[in-house]
């Protein structure tokens, strides 16, 4: 853990790695079976890709282009950095083989990136995709796969359009980590009628799991999406934390998640453009500043009340 009270991104990336990793994002033009009319139209209802991919993650771009002009950013202040190719955007298992397997070895001939982390949903891990993947780890290469799990909730996952379902995300972090994968879960707090206490009730069924790490940001009211429609007609209604009142929902959460599952972040930061709510004006480290500070006042230690029993 660190000085916080809780087991970090940089930890879990400490012990595979002797010096300074980073992610490097990218678009590979991939789709979702929600959107391309496998298991739905339109995608997740919150969902708009323009809120998350860098500048230069540009689907017109080869993988190389996209991973070059990510290491010429980060190179001008780490020279020695060293890069993880993240494939992103939308469902990055998703396709033909084949192709998915060029595209993870064109990233891995980039000079500078030391391995993978797929993001991808936990209903499109086919047999084949998860072999290979562990064939690059027998082989010494750093890889991860991340899953969108966003909530243990099967009545949500149907309201938000996921397609897919909790026992779904169970089986897949299951598979991939018995394949010796290092497994992530993507979660996200406040999704339609779902309050506090629902995503302490996630982060304990999480814990039961062999996760590596779990990713964790607020619900975003993005412009354009399904969601924001909704929200204003008076469909649905979501929650609209204050700061002070997502800090607690954040000190809940790493009280009921296992101590040995490493915590990527708490928050994410759409462009002000775009973004509906909540509109807090503070940077995502300003954010886990304040977050540090009341997890010291308050002694809190990740996995409290998950190893007691105790629910909060």
């Amino acid at each position: 853990m660190n000085a916080a009270g809780y087991r970090d991104f940089g930890s879990f990336l400490r012990e595979h790695f002797a010096g300074k990793v980073q992610k490097i994002s990218i678009n590979a033009g991939f789709t979702c079976p929600n959107r391309d009319g496998t298991k739905g139209i339109g995608g997740c209802t919150y969902c708009n890709n323009q809120t998350f991919n860098p500048e230069y993650c540009n689907p017109h771009k080869s993988v190389t282009e996209q991973l070059a002009e990510g290491r010429r950013f980060f190179a001008r202040k780490y020279p020695e950095m060293q890069y993880l190719a993240y494939f992103q955007a939308y469902t990055n298992t998703y396709g033909d083989a084949h192709r998915l397997f060029a595209l993870y070895e064109e990233a891995l001939a980039v000079p500078g990136v030391v391995g993978l982390i797929i993001g991808t949903r936990p209903d499109c891990m086919p047999a084949e995709v998860l072999d290979y993947l562990a064939s690059l780890s027998r082989r010494g290469i750093f890889v991860m796969v991340e899953y969108g799990v966003e909530t243990s909730r099967n009545d949500t996952l149907r309201l938000i359009n996921r397609g897919h379902t909790w026992e779904q995300s169970v089986d897949a972090i299951v598979r991939t980590s018995a394949a010796s994968v290092p497994v992530g879960a993507h979660i996200i707090a406040g999704l339609p009628g779902e309050d506090a206490g629902d995503l302490s009730a996630t982060a304990r069924k999480l814990s039961q799991l062999p996760l590596s790490t779990v990713k964790l940001h607020q619900l975003q009211l993005i412009k354009g999406t399904r969601l924001a429609a909704q929200v204003a007609a008076g469909e649905l209604a979501i929650k609209h934390w204050t700061v002070d009142e997502y800090i607690t929902v954040c000190l809940d959460f790493i009280r009921n998640l296992s101590p040995s599952i490493a915590i990527e972040r708490f928050t994410s930061q759409s462009p002000d453009s775009l973004l509906i709510s909540p509109r807090w004006g503070l940077k995502n480290y300003q954010f886990t500043a304040l977050l540090n500070r009341a997890i010291a006042e308050n002694n809190i230690v990740q996995g409290s009340a998950f190893l007691t029993g105790k629910a909060t």
